[in-house]
């Protein structure tokens, strides 16, 4: 059936700006740009990228963004792209640009929102291809309810190093090795031109590739889609594809929020921990979850972490890339697994207009690869993240244990307000092994915005360290990050939650196997210290970071700026 004689314009936000006389100048405008009768009166699509110039994993977005145009077209809409930024953590790591990343992912959900109110555009494909723009599309893809598709831009394709695989990783930790006399600067020099030698995000399960798998298992991309690597020809199908399928949602009026339920939140949340994926997972559900208006805080995220098995040996715990589970089969082989053994709600509706099972249906597992285990048998019995909580967490904290041989530690706080001094203390080997560093004052508002801190985790596995001292942090941890690496403690530092009342000497421990951590101090002890406890001067004083600083709330709640869907009036998609 054609999809034009189904779409009834009126009902459409577009309508605002093309129908009726009252709209002529507003058509002017449209003209000027080279459109047709015809193409103003479609319905119009916009096409949102995160083109930049900024790092591999955004440089490839456009190409693909014109296949999408061309999907559109031939399936009657009238796509009008547009860009928005990008943070990219690889390049912002380290120093205080990292306090843009997490900021950026409300930016670009801001930016989409926009452009997409401003213009009355009907229905939105996005593109994205790093850390905080995958979830920054998607929660514009939710606060907007106008029928979406994700796309994401691909991988990056595995490094070469002397005939062994490497990726930015394995380039962080040899600045540790560097540190400490195991590498010398022409070795390292040498590694840091081939460690990432194309177009794409970050190679591994690292937060790029953890979203990317979240949006398949959520319902918002194809299948298949977001697996393939970005200099894979094959990405141009997939977008052309979601271009002519938009249409499809647009005349069915088949819309995010039908997609994004309570079971589909659990059905991403169920695929980080499957694969190994990001704490960051553990952020950016809880925001996409506000953007609806459902109540699916750190906890609810930890509790099916508990429950599900991890499956996929992926770095940076494993031994594989995003590359190689593609060619073994997929995300769709890994929720396919996850399906037949119980893991997954196969009623979830998709963007292809069929349920998780229907999508699934004519998946067949592949024996001939060791990428994905059968969820039945898998690496470990629970999931590769886990969430904590504690006299030290009372609202909770994350960490990776994919890879991770021992899950208890026990030992002496040594305490960092902020990431440099922490950085210069393990740069110089000032501390001892069995000890716990804390890094504090890095959460949300006092960063401000919630530093990953893989340049120090990274370093201590470079020297060796990775399995001798233990690291806890209100900030976060990239997806690039092992061993033993606790985020997203809270309350933070700043508002003063106990990771700010504790001393060095202090001793905590750390209970990956019954999700708790605790500093052993009384609750009288922890309620003095809290009454001599004067809140810190932000750091910043004005700009973005700042109106981020003011707007933000807890990590347990995802980090978000503003009320959400619970408080919604009106939906933009009913204007």
């Amino acid at each position: 059936m054609d999809v034009k004689t189904i779409i009834d314009k009126r009902n459409l936000p577009s309508r605002h700006v093309t129908e009726g006389p009252a709209r002529a100048p507003h058509r002017s405008y449209l003209y000027a740009m080279g459109l047709t009768r015809e193409q103003i009166h479609q319905p119009l699509v916009g096409v949102a990228s995160c083109w930049n110039e900024a790092a591999p994993c955004n440089i490839s977005l456009m190409r693909q963004a014109q296949a999408v145009k061309k999907g559109v077209a031939s399936a009657n809409g009238t796509p009008r792209e547009f860009c928005t930024i990008t943070v990219t953590d690889g390049i912002a790591m380290g120093h205080e640009g990292m306090k843009a990343s997490l900021a950026s992912r409300e930016v670009i959900a801001d930016s989409v929102e926009l452009t997409m109110r401003g213009h009355a555009y009907d229905a939105l494909v996005g593109l994205a291809g790093c850390d905080k723009s995958l979830p920054g599309m998607m929660m514009a893809m939710l606060r907007l309810n106008v029928p979406s598709i994700f796309i994401y831009g691909g991988s990056i394709l595995p490094g070469s190093f002397r005939g062994q695989p490497v990726t930015v990783q394995d380039l962080f930790e040899a600045v540790g090795k560097y540190s400490v006399g195991g590498m010398s600067l022409d070795d390292l020099d040498e590694l840091e031109q081939v460690a990432c030698p194309s177009a794409g995000a970050c190679g591994a399960q690292f937060t790029a590739n953890t979203m990317a798998t979240v949006s398949e298992a959520i319902g918002l991309a194809l299948p298949y889609s977001a697996g393939a690597p970005a200099p894979y020809e094959i990405r141009d199908k997939f977008c052309m594809a979601a271009g002519e399928q938009i249409m499809d949602l647009v005349a069915r009026n088949i819309r995010p929020r039908d997609i994004v339920t309570r079971k589909a939140l659990e059905n991403a949340a169920t695929v980080v921990a499957a694969s190994g994926g990001s704490t960051n997972a553990a952020l950016h559900l809880p925001a996409m979850a506000h953007e609806v208006g459902i109540e699916f805080d750190l906890f609810d995220v930890a509790e099916i972490f508990k429950r599900t098995p991890y499956i996929a040996d992926l770095k940076p715990g494993g031994r594989y890339v995003a590359k190689d589970m593609f060619e073994a089969g997929g995300i769709p082989l890994l929720m396919k697994t996850l399906l037949d053994h119980g893991f997954l709600h196969g009623d979830c509706l998709t963007v292809t207009g069929r349920t998780i099972a229907e999508n699934l249906a004519s998946v067949k597992w592949n024996p001939h690869q060791d990428v994905v285990r059968p969820a039945n048998d898998p690496i470990t019995v629970t999931g590769g993240v886990v969430g904590l909580q504690g006299n030290l967490a009372p609202d909770g904290a994350i960490v990776k244990v994919a890879g991770l041989k021992n899950q208890k530690f026990s030992g002496p706080a040594r305490c960092f307000d902020g990431e440099e001094a922490c950085f210069e203390a393990v740069t110089n080997r000032a501390y001892k092994d069995g000890e716990v560093l804390v890094i504090r004052y890095e959460g949300p508002k006092g960063g401000p915005g919630m530093r990953e801190m893989l340049s120090t985790t990274a370093a201590l596995y470079g020297q060796g360290a990775g399995d001798k001292v233990a690291l806890i942090t209100d900030g976060r941890f990239s997806g690039a990050t092992r061993g033993f690496c606790i985020g997203h403690v809270g309350p933070e530092a700043a508002v003063g939650g106990p990771i700010g009342l504790i001393r060095d000497g202090d001793i905590i421990t750390i209970d990956a196997i019954e999700g708790t951590l605790d500093v052993a101090l009384s609750d009288e002890e922890l309620a003095a210290r809290k009454a001599e406890w004067k809140p810190r001067p932000s750091p910043v004083g004005s700009g973005a970071i700042w109106k981020f600083a003011q707007a933000v709330g807890p990590a347990r709640q995802g980090a978000v700026t503003h009320p959400g869907g619970a408080a919604e009036t009106t939906c933009y998609a009913d204007i």
